[in-house]
């Protein structure tokens, strides 16, 4: 696991009218702090990253179709400096994923369904303090191909 990477488990409240999902509190343990939060979508076989934040925390998660979030830590003061950890998510096992400043984060949609990812930031959306790269060309030592193992 990726230093500074926490993955807490969600609860899921079922009933005869609906499900209630929880994500993230103000007063759970992990909690750090509100920016915003925003929805993305994903359709099946898409690729959205690579980016890192140099100030943000993220806090992904997908209750809605499913995803593999890939994470790559280039920090150089990281005691996993150079380890990729991946972390399939979504309504099949829900989860709440925080990622630190300064890891490589992106995502793939997997299954047949849009998946819908949240993302609770600890800062608003600042263009200067995010950085970029092309999912298939880069240093990334990461092939989104699908494996079968």
């Amino acid at each position: 696991m990726i230093e500074g990477v926490q993955i807490i488990s969600l609860r899921r409240i079922p009933d005869e009218r609906g499900t209630i999902m929880h994500m993230l509190r103000a007063d759970a343990p992990h909690f750090q702090g509100f920016g915003e939060i925003y929805f993305s979508t994903v359709f099946p076989g898409v690729i959205k990253g690579w980016h890192r934040h140099s100030v943000m925390t993220l806090n992904y998660a997908v209750p809605v179709g499913m995803i593999k979030l890939v994470l790559y830590d280039s920090r150089m003061a990281s005691t996993t400096q150079g380890e990729v950890q991946e972390i399939v998510m979504g309504e099949d096992n829900y989860l709440l994923v925080s990622v630190p400043p300064g890891v490589w984060n992106g995502f793939k949609g997997i299954g047949v369904a849009t998946a819908v990812v949240a993302n609770c930031a600890t800062h608003p959306h600042d263009p200067l303090e995010i950085e970029r790269a092309d999912p298939l060309n880069n240093d990334i030592p990461y092939d989104w191909s699908l494996r079968h193992q």
